[in-house]
């Protein structure tokens, strides 16, 4: 009798927190627990070490949290990370993301929770439709909406995109520091400012802090809107989830690349 493997091809995944809040990244767990993954694909999760900003809250925590990764991976993997694919856990145009997709020292595929969010927006979006982000700070409003511009290669503002409300809060405040309700609260308010504008149908939840806050977003569209609506027409977009899901598609994709002839 002969047996030979005819397929099969573990996929590891890596869900790269670049800020030093262990309590973040245990937030991410739990809505990676909760993707329908193939049992082939592995996720771990990095934590960026204790130099890197707790919270990353502006342009300054961007860069400082960029050099503390940067500087931990080449002193602790030498020899490189040793996955298929990496998600940059922060939403905005982390440095991270380009910074690894520029270098051969890193996995082919790399992508961030900012850009696998955009990509899932504009892919749910019916012809009316509009989608628009809910942040932490007054920072993240410009930023964001110049880096889906910059994303989607625009020269002005896309029609499809209805803007970002900010809550007003830090990412670490939503887990631990501030009362829940106070969170809820903002939350609701910036949801309700979103929802007020033309067309929106799909929310991207704009800070791997908010992983698992899915229902506060839901109940204020309920509020909003109506119970018809908040559950079943309204998208609302989980980054961890949209980043491990468009991953996974960049690292099959770069499998079909046959490599040079022999």
């Amino acid at each position: 009798m002969t047996i030979e493997r005819v397929r099969g091809n573990t996929t590891k995944i890596l869900v790269l927190n670049p800020n030093s809040s262990k309590a973040m990244t245990d937030g991410m767990k739990a809505v990676i627990d909760s993707i329908n993954l193939p049992y082939s694909t592995e996720i771990y999760t990095y934590t960026a070490p204790s130099n890197a900003p707790s919270s990353i809250n502006d342009g300054k925590d961007l860069e400082q949290s960029t050099k503390a990764v940067v500087d931990d991976i080449q002193n602790s993997y030498p020899n490189g990370l040793d996955y298929d694919g990496v998600v940059i856990a922060c939403y905005s145009v982390h440095p991270l993301v380009s910074t690894m997709q520029r270098s051969r020292a890193y996995p082919k595929s790399v992508t961030g929770i900012f850009e696998a969010s955009i990509l899932a927006a504009l892919s749910l979006l019916g012809p009316d439709d509009t989608w628009g982000i809910v942040t932490t700070g007054k920072f993240w409003e410009k930023h964001l909406a110049e880096g889906v511009k910059t994303f989607l290669g625009a020269t002005d503002s896309n029609s499809r995109f209805a803007g970002v409300e900010s809550t007003g809060l830090n990412a670490s405040d939503f887990h631990h520091g501030v009362d829940p309700e106070v969170v809820r609260k903002k939350l609701n308010e910036a949801t309700k400012r979103l929802l007020s504008k033309p067309g929106v149908k799909c929310i991207a939840m704009g800070c791997a802090g908010m992983a698992g806050l899915e229902e506060i977003i839901r109940s204020a569209a309920r509020e909003e809107k109506g119970e018809e609506f908040a559950y079943s027409e309204l998208h609302v977009i989980d980054g961890i989830r949209a980043g491990i899901m468009q991953i996974e598609h960049i690292i099959r994709h770069q499998r079909e690349i046959p490599g040079k002839p022999s």
